[in-house]
């Protein structure tokens, strides 16, 4: 036996040297470390960008979410994901991180004669928010007026804080949790009196709740019942089979769907409508949502196979003016997938026209060099295809795309 593994051994160490393994990170975000006057030490904060954050220069909502260390990860990623299937906007996402244990238990949490010292320094956090951490974000990344704030536990209860906060810096909430016993409960009260004053906090609200009691959760659900105004937002969701620590990833998922309900419109849900402008009504509507609005590729795709599938092709140059008109950062986007479907329809002259109508915004986008490369492939011009192929990849190197974008332009195409 020990013979048969020491074989083994060799074996695989001999196909390790015949066969060099290439290790290449996967970078999904990054921590920065900048230094804080208020608080006087160095403080860090991470961000994830949307995929093609460097092929545009429009604005995103962006998503804060509290104890950035034990949050972030599973946060952006599942964000990454919903936003390219089309479940949500991009969004860009920070993770506000805390200094350790006790810096947590402090920044989230006011001054309480019942809950002692440890506790507390919650002004200070939100100042640090507002005077230094919210303008270090809008210098350094193209964020919008659409800002929400996500927090779990002790987290949530910031997040509820600031829900009723009369300087909100956010305009959306996702409390997963919230540690609503503090202070004997004592934001029940607080929410009470301002809802009988105001009747709306700052914006949407989701709140969630696991199998757990003596959270103090569901009183101030009953005070929203009770007093708040019919205008406003807000949704609670109680997960039975989950425990406080494994809520937060399905909560999640609600909260950010809650946000921005129905999104996607589905290739089914489309050929159910009158005509494609029906369709473009619908995506009308779309803009209403905290988020807003934008075409990103599957969505695009989606419409493009719409149009084909419902023989409505020859529409789709008064499509594409309706998209400028109304989303004109989705505008090359959606021409580029409405030039993939005649590449698939073998009308190559219809994509190449296509795509040079639009080649002052196109020629700097590596999916209008591609779709424009099988266009002259199609059509024999293999020298203009292997030159447009070329300008794919090497832009597609210089904006890093995903891995799954990337490989979707064939690199290893051959045009013998």
């Amino acid at each position: 036996m020990r013979l048969f593994i020491f074989t083994l051994g060799c074996l695989f160490c001999a196909f390790c040297t015949a066969n060099t393994l290439t290790q290449t990170p996967i970078v999904t975000g990054e921590m920065i470390t900048h230094q804080s006057a208020l608080f006087k030490e160095e403080r860090r904060f991470m961000v994830a960008l949307p995929e093609q954050y460097s092929l545009n220069q429009r604005d995103y909502p962006v998503l804060f979410v509290i104890d950035g260390d034990f949050q972030f990860q599973h946060v952006s990623a599942t964000v990454h994901n919903l936003a390219r299937i089309g479940k949500i906007a991009p969004m860009i996402v920070i993770g506000v991180a805390n200094q350790g244990n006790a810096d947590y238990l402090k920044s989230n949490t006011w001054t309480s004669e019942s809950e002692g010292n440890d506790f507390g320094g919650v002004v200070l956090f939100e100042r640090y928010l507002k005077e230094e951490l919210i303008p270090l974000i809008e210098q350094q990344y193209r964020i919008g007026s659409q800002r929400a704030l996500a927090g779990y536990s002790l987290g949530g209860l910031f997040v509820m804080q600031q829900y009723i906060a009369p300087e909100p810096l956010f305009n959306a909430f996702l409390a997963f949790s919230p540690s609503l016993w503090f202070d004997e409960y004592g934001f029940k009260s607080t929410l009470s009196t301002y809802l009988s004053e105001k009747g709306v906090g700052q914006g949407p609200l989701f709140i969630s709740l696991a199998n757990e009691k003596g959270m103090g959760i569901k009183p101030v659900v009953d005070v929203f019942k009770n007093k708040a105004a019919k205008t406003a937002r807000w949704q609670f969701k109680q997960y039975p089979d989950e425990t406080h620590y494994s809520t937060a990833l399905p909560a999640l998922y609600d909260g950010l769907v809650f946000l921005m309900p129905n999104y996607f419109i589905d290739l089914d849900q489309m050929m159910a409508l009158k005509d494609y402008q029906a369709v473009l009504d619908e995506f009308a509507n779309r803009s209403k949502l905290w988020s807003g609005f934008h075409f990103g590729w599957l969505q695009s795709y989606t419409l493009s196979k719409y149009f084909f599938a419902s023989k409505q092709s020859a529409q789709i140059p008064t499509a594409l003016t309706w998209v400028n008109t109304h989303y004109p950062d989705s505008y090359l986007e959606v021409l580029i997938n409405f030039a993939l479907g005649f590449n698939k329809k073998q009308q190559p002259e219809q994509a190449r026209d296509l795509l040079l109508s639009a080649e002052k915004i196109g020629k700097a986008h590596p999916k209008w060099h591609y779709q424009l490369s099988l266009s002259y492939q199609a059509l024999s011009q293999i020298d203009l295809a292997k030159t447009h192929h070329q300008q794919a990849i090497e832009l597609a190197k210089k904006h890093q795309l995903e891995s799954w974008e990337y490989w979707e332009l064939s690199p290893h195409q051959r045009f013998d």
